[in-house]
């Protein structure tokens, strides 16, 4: 016999009457949530009342989450995610049984997704929706949504944020920057950054069109538009609200400005370098994430192979030569260098850098930063540098002859030196240096290891999953599998966890290039590329960023979309 329903069940009872649970059942709709939740919404039926009833109606008896004082290792059984998309609580874990507080016993398939994430079998017992938010927002915080952030018209709302600036001095408080300081654009402003440092963004970028204004994150190297967008008739207050914050000019509209923000969370302090830029609907601004906890300074962490990082290790342990690393534009190229900094930086060398900006402050490190208004070129700090008693020196960029010459000298004068050039890959840094003016048999004897590197995305490991390639792709690849062997790819279908994507998180893949005896004869002949990168292939066991790639996709780590992307442009 099947089962009465549980609005069903209140008729008979006489705890309701047939049009309060129609009534009931349109609120459900319109505000989901359970139907007994939306009940007492509704005040048809009290709290207490209703706890008894679902209790009764389910078996299940009730708990007054409040009383927990709950474990955080039992908390982080279930990802935060997880618990907000499904408003669940982890209440209690022995061995491999997990108790769960919830207000929503009818969707059964959470449940079995609880029991797939976690491993353990499922115990619910039953809360009230109030307590659930209750115990999200004690140990997860308060998460609002743009929407949610524009109805705090009248009260300022604590936004687990706090931004730091000086004194701004000086400034006429006009309209706009009275509009500026008013609660609401100051809690959007706060939301649209903190929502950025928490979806991992790179880059926050606010763009004016003529009717709208549209607002886009830059999260594992690719840009994604938020919705729904900021209001546009908040437009100018909003620009104005991060000119403030940033030190600029909120009179000034018709050049380009840079500025600083330091913002300090519950959790890290991150540091946004703030640049507008005159549009012809207005200004744009683009705001770049610095957050120094992200920062990954284990050389062995980074994404080399084995075979690679043993290559890596061997030179930095050399007290002299040049270390060069090439790539485009936000391949990690600084990342590297700061992890081979952080692991040289010890209290017996004296480790000077010249860079433009300074990404991260490093203790122990003496960091410069250019500044070409005053004269302070890559090539005049070098100078200065090197009368410093330098025993390692980092230069941000090799742009120029006279920078290279010098940066040149100093490998072959006992300090190690470390610089980013920007070639397409590891021998090409041989050919720009040639062409930028430098002599061969200053490049042979000069450059000890040249790394040219890209970035891949990870796969998401909350929604990974294997599936068998075509051999027609296998042949593409120029993978051949061995007599009875599965060739196993792997590929993210897409959660929350990575906004469904298949993809969180980056890794870098390298082409590590070593010069022996045979290689340096070869560029003093000013030999091609092609022929270096085969001597390298053949005699130094050097793989390409492709080949790299492609290990990273056996591993797991990445799809073959992605790495094929990335290494277009090379050949097997």
């Amino acid at each position: 016999m099947q089962k009465k329903r549980f609005g069903e069940t209140l008729i008979e009872k006489k705890v309701i009457t047939e049009e309060q649970l129609k009534q009931g059942l349109e609120n459900q709709k319109k505000e989901g949530g359970t139907l007994g939740w939306a009940l007492v919404r509704l005040g048809f039926v009290s709290e207490e009342e209703m706890k008894k009833h679902l209790s009764d109606y389910y078996g299940v008896p009730f708990v007054d989450i409040s009383q927990y004082e709950i474990d955080p290792a039992v908390l982080a059984t279930v990802p935060e995610h997880i618990i907000r998309k499904y408003r669940v609580i982890p209440l209690d874990k022995m061995g491999s049984n997990l108790t769960i507080a919830t207000s929503d016993l009818t969707n059964v398939f959470i449940f079995d997704e609880l029991r797939i994430i976690t491993g353990c079998n499922i115990t619910p017992l039953l809360t009230s929706e109030q307590e659930i938010n209750n115990a999200i927002e004690k140990y997860y915080g308060k998460k609002l949504s743009i929407e949610e952030t524009l109805k705090e018209i009248t009260k300022e709302e604590e936004s687990g944020i706090e931004i730091h600036k000086e004194e701004v001095k000086g400034v006429d408080l006009s309209t706009l920057q009275v509009s500026a300081e008013e609660a609401p654009v100051k809690n959007l402003v706060n939301f649209i950054i903190a929502q950025a440092i928490e979806d991992r963004a790179s880059d926050i970028h606010i763009e004016p069109y003529e009717k709208d204004l549209r607002l886009r994150y830059r999260i594992d190297g690719v840009l994604y538009e938020i919705n729904p967008p900021p209001p546009k008739e908040l437009q100018d207050a909003i620009i104005a609200r991060i000119k403030v914050l940033s030190d600029m000019d909120i009179a000034e509209t018709r050049i380009p400005q840079d500025g600083r923000i330091r913002v300090t969370t519950k959790t890290k302090v991150v540091d946004l370098r703030v640049s507008t830029f005159p549009t012809v609907f207005g200004e744009k601004v683009v705001m770049r994430l610095l957050d120094k906890s992200s920062l990954q300074l284990d050389l062995a962490q980074l994404g080399f192979e084995k075979e690679e990082l043993e290559k890596f290790e061997r030179v930095i342990a050399q007290p002299y030569g040049m270390i060069l690393v090439t790539g485009p534009t936000g391949s990690g190229k600084s990342t590297t260098l700061y992890s081979v900094l952080s692991r040289l930086n010890t209290t017996r060398d004296n480790i000077v850098t010249i860079e433009e900006p300074v990404e991260y402050q490093i203790r122990g490190i003496n960091q410069v930063q250019v500044n070409p208004d005053i004269g302070l070129t890559f090539a005049m700090g070098l100078r200065a540098i090197l009368r410093q008693d330098p025993n390692v020196v980092m230069v941000g960029e090799i742009r120029d002859q006279e920078t290279a010459e010098i940066a040149i000298k100093a490998a072959l004068t006992g300090h190690l030196v470390l610089s980013t050039l920007h070639t397409n890959d590891s021998v090409g840094a041989i050919s720009r240096l040639i062409d930028i003016g430098i002599e061969p048999f200053l490049v042979s004897s000069a450059v000890s290891l040249i790394a040219a590197q890209r970035l891949v995305r990870r796969i998401c490991p909350h929604c990974k999953e294997s599936y068998t390639p075509s051999p027609k792709v296998l042949e593409s690849l120029k993978i051949k599998p061995k007599p009875g062997e599965q060739i196993l790819f792997y590929r993210g279908t897409g959660c929350e966890s990575c906004k469904n994507t298949g993809y969180r998180g980056r890794i870098a893949i390298y082409e590590i290039l070593t010069l022996n005896k045979h290689l340096r004869e070869l560029i003093v002949k000013r030999a091609n590329t092609m022929v270096l990168q085969d001597v390298a292939k053949k005699e130094e066991g050097m793989r390409t960023l492709r080949e790299s790639a492609l290990i990273k996709v056996l591993k797991g780590v990445t799809t073959v979309e992605e790495a094929m992307g990335i290494t277009m442009e090379e050949a097997l």
